[in-house]
């Protein structure tokens, strides 16, 4: 595993819980500003989450006063107008990354992303993405997810259903395929995890580490979404060993290989007719689940996180 040339302690944002949790277990300290309530990215850290001993949670209107070496954005706000208040004008001169976790939008390949920093890179979580956006000139890096491995948990697919984990499905709307997986539950035995899945007959939100506990009793892993970033929660599936069918979109085609560790398709029957494969062989199941566990262990998994985490901050604050 690469070794970081030094030390960095680095301020950034609580935008995506599951996220953090990944990117704080590479080996430098972190500063997490936060606000009262309920303010986007400023969240406490709160301990549905094992946080590491690496982390310091600062009061925002303390953060100018912290001793950081390189910001690592997550989010037009804070970029566009929260650094602007909340930051010194040495700490927005720092070695800045702008981690984009997102496609572009409205417009998904003549949109410019507004991450400007004379040392600054942007980072995405997918090639996809990095395809899409336009970056106007900014040097861009990829960084594909890395998950840790709850040691201990895998698929067991008892359950002759399929899931779907999707935070606010119902407001999301198209995008997120609400549609697709409104008209897929009428065909098939099908649930719904996340923030707001009760809008939808879902069965609400779980603690992030009790996700992929309850994702391993059932028979496979559907994802209607239309267009996004690869889901957490795709890959913590596939770790487990629970087989993946979904819409053939962005970043996915290049992960699931169909009839080997899965199957992706753009055609919603082809789609149902595979789940409705696996409901009736829980072998085939356990197979394509066994070979998208290897994929997503040799793809997704940490030591190769860490490295390239590692070599982009050595690269920006060198």
């Amino acid at each position: 595993m690469r070794s970081p040339r030094r030390r960095l302690r680095i301020l950034t944002w609580h935008v995506h819980g599951n996220y953090l949790y990944s990117l704080t277990r590479i080996p430098h300290d972190f500063v997490i500003p936060y606000k009262p309530g309920t303010v986007p990215g400023y969240s406490p850290l709160g301990p549905r989450i094992p946080w590491g001993s690496n982390i310091t949670a600062c009061p925002a209107e303390e953060i100018a006063g912290q001793d950081v070496d390189c910001v690592i954005y997550q989010s037009r706000q804070v970029y566009e107008e929260d650094r602007l208040t909340l930051l010194s004008p040495l700490q927005r001169a720092l070695p800045s990354i702008y981690l984009e976790h997102d496609p572009p939008q409205p417009h998904p390949t003549n949109t410019t992303h507004g991450f400007r920093h004379e040392r600054g890179v942007l980072v995405h979580v997918t090639h996809y993405n990095d395809l899409a956006w336009d970056a106007a000139g900014m040097p861009t890096r990829v960084i594909e997810h890395g998950v840790p491995v709850q040691a201990g948990l895998v698929h067991t697919g008892e359950q002759a259903r399929g899931i779907t984990v999707i935070n606010g499905l119902a407001q999301r709307g198209r995008r997120m395929g609400a549609d697709l997986f409104q008209w897929t539950r009428e065909q098939v035995p099908l649930d719904l995890i996340g923030m707001q899945s009760e809008a939808l007959g879902g069965l609400g939100e779980l603690p992030n580490l009790e996700v992929a506990r309850r994702v391993a009793s059932y028979r496979f892993f559907y994802t209607p979404i239309r267009y996004t970033s690869l889901g957490l929660a795709l890959v913590e599936a596939m770790l487990i060993g629970v087989p993946v069918v979904g819409v053939a979109a962005t970043e996915l085609p290049t992960v699931i290989v169909n009839g080997v560790n899965g199957f992706v398709h753009t055609d919603r029957r082809l789609l149902v007719d595979c789940m409705r494969q696996l409901l009736e062989e829980p072998a085939l199941a356990r197979q394509w689940g066994e070979a998208g566990r290897r994929t997503a262990l040799e793809r997704f998994g940490m030591p190769r996180f860490i490295d390239d985490w590692n070599r982009v901050l050595d690269e920006v604050t060198g």
